[in-house]
């Protein structure tokens, strides 16, 4: 199969199961998205998270109705199909992961289609800077922190972050970049130390690939979208399913439209 260049080829190769890998580099120029879905009687609890907590959870889109399966502001999806790999959660349990997932469809169900990392991910190229997990070819770098998210419900915990290390300059100029983007995370949360945010072992992952820290360079930490994840095991709703880390909702809306000039 040849690499799949617009957003619709990458759905489309994704929904006959030809592609399941990390989404991180495709499509470049358009918005990618983290996913969670949740039954009816847990939708308004989670909003109120995402709106309590916007840096990590930037809501772009949701379902207009219960059992919906298109967000039509984000492009022509079939949210059962159009994703490379889903998480299964059960009382707040990983349960399996599946390329598909119109065998479990409920028509309870609302989608909730938050911003991701990867979007800004191509200011920072087009501005010179080294992505390491984009030239190294691997997914981002993410971790649990020892940061609070705001509760809402039942729903709570930490937050959780991404990673790209960059020399003290670049990182300067990262943060002017990123805080052009505020729907998919904005600026960075911190840089430096990890200990600081609870991170015992830069070098072991959460989610996502190590990628190469060199000796005059300082990890630069984003909020992440797979902060939900973890607030779906606290608030343990019977059932949900959310993408698997980087195998993300691949958009039809264009990176441009989402900074802030």
């Amino acid at each position: 199969m040849n690499q799949p260049q617009t957003p619709a080829e990458l759905r489309q190769a994704i929904r006959r199961g030809e592609f399941t890998g990390n989404t991180s580099g495709y499509a470049p120029g358009f918005v990618q998205c983290n996913l969670a879905i949740l039954p009816q009687a847990w939708a308004n609890d989670f909003l109120r998270f995402c709106q309590l907590n916007p840096r990590p959870c930037p809501l772009l889109a949701m379902s207009d109705a219960p059992g919906e399966t298109g967000l039509p502001p984000l492009g022509d999806i079939d949210i059962r199909s159009d994703v490379p790999r889903y998480r299964i959660f059960e009382d707040g349990q990983l349960r399996e992961e599946v390329t598909d997932i119109a065998h479990l469809w409920r028509d309870d169900l609302v989608v909730f289609a938050l911003g991701c990392s990867f979007s800004f991910e191509e200011a920072l190229i087009a501005d010179g800077l080294d992505v390491r997990n984009i030239s190294e070819g691997v997914n981002v770098p993410m971790y649990r922190t020892s940061v609070d998210c705001a509760p809402a419900g039942p729903f709570a915990g930490k937050l959780v972050v991404s990673m790209r290390p960059f020399r003290a300059a670049d990182a300067i100029r990262a943060i002017q970049i990123c805080t052009r983007f505020p729907a998919v995370h904005g600026a960075p949360v911190h840089l430096g130390d990890p200990a600081q945010i609870g991170i015992a072992d830069i070098g072991r992952p959460d989610y996502g690939d190590p990628v190469t820290i060199r000796e005059e360079e300082m990890p630069v930490f984003w909020a992440c979208g797979v902060t939900p994840q973890v607030a779906l095991e606290a608030a343990r709703p019977p059932f949900a399913i959310t993408h698997s880390p980087g195998h993300m909702l691949v958009t039809d809306l264009r990176n441009s439209q989402l900074a802030v000039l």
